[in-house]
């Protein structure tokens, strides 16, 4: 196993060792019997199968279609290198997060993200099976490590993940930092820099009329400043009461996990549902 794999492998059961110390990590509030096998299967397919297959298959194409320019990248200096993942990646990432918020069959790819009514470092990499295979970052990522990246990329998916997993978990190492106000300056510029569990609960947060959640923004995943730069940041330094997403209509596990191989709903029906409603439609953003 590669070292970056081991440090997040080591990073993502830190994050569960506070969640099982400090929250119920087994019991999470409303949870179902449906959500732990989704998370479960849902986290195993992309470690597993989907990630090393998207990253392989972005390789293997740059090797087809670029043959020449194999290693080019060797020499460039470790930020130029960086900033093409954070455009080739995280940025690709945040663009197909917020389609999958406008448009409606990548909406049902992304729903069983916010289907459950609460956040955590097992919602992680909760989604559809074809949502991480289909997103353009992976298969980008595995043409830019063709071309000489490897290592940067190495540092950079540590970083990122680690970002990632502290936006999820309910363990808000941000809350205590918000209390100490000489550093309130600092949070102001790390809070519009990458996501953190105010802005990504906000996110993932049920009513729009509680002043807090941004349902249809805030989808940043390493850098929140793509939000700030879009137009889609909203920055409470607060957190919502309940997660979820209101008026759906009810899903089994294996269409939240299969879509469109399984269905039980039109999948405008269930777009129209999560758009039209009073709570959703107050806070939509320009896309």
């Amino acid at each position: 196993m590669k070292l970056e794999l081991i440090v997040i492998l080591a990073i993502l059961l830190g994050f569960v060792v506070l969640e099982i110390l400090f929250t119920q990590f087994f019991n999470k509030p409303g949870q179902t019997r449906s959500d732990g096998l989704v998370e479960s299967i849902s986290t195993a397919i992309l470690t597993l199968f989907t990630q090393p297959f998207a990253i392989a298959g972005g390789l293997g194409i740059a090797a087809l279609v670029a043959p020449d320019f194999q290693g080019a990248l060797e020499d460039w200096p470790f930020w130029a290198v960086f900033a093409l993942f954070l455009i080739f990646d995280d940025l690709t990432q945040y663009w197909w997060h917020r389609l999958s918020h406008s448009i409606p069959w990548l909406y049902n790819l992304h729903r069983p993200h916010h289907n459950a009514p609460y956040l955590s470092i097992r919602v992680v990499y909760r989604n559809n099976l074809f949502y991480y295979l289909l997103m353009p970052g992976l298969w980008l990522s595995g043409a830019l490590i063709y071309f000489g990246g490897g290592w940067v990329y190495a540092v950079y998916i540590v970083l990122k993940m680690t970002v990632i997993f502290g936006a999820h978990s309910d363990v808000r190492w941000d809350a205590p930092l918000y209390r100490i106000k000489w550093l309130s300056p600092l949070m102001w510029v790390v809070e519009r820099t990458i996501s953190t569990p105010a802005t990504h609960s906000a996110h993932h947060g049920k009513h729009a009329s509680d002043g807090i959640t941004n349902y249809k923004g805030n989808y940043g995943n390493l850098l929140f400043f793509w939000d700030v730069l879009f137009g889609t940041a909203k920055i409470t330094r607060r957190y919502p009461e309940q997660m979820g997403v209101e008026n759906l209509p009810e899903t089994s596990t294996a269409e939240q996990l299969f879509w469109p191989l399984i269905r039980t709903k039109p999948v405008e029906q269930i777009y129209r549902a999560e758009t039209t409603s009073p709570e959703t439609t107050a806070h939509q953003t320009p896309t």
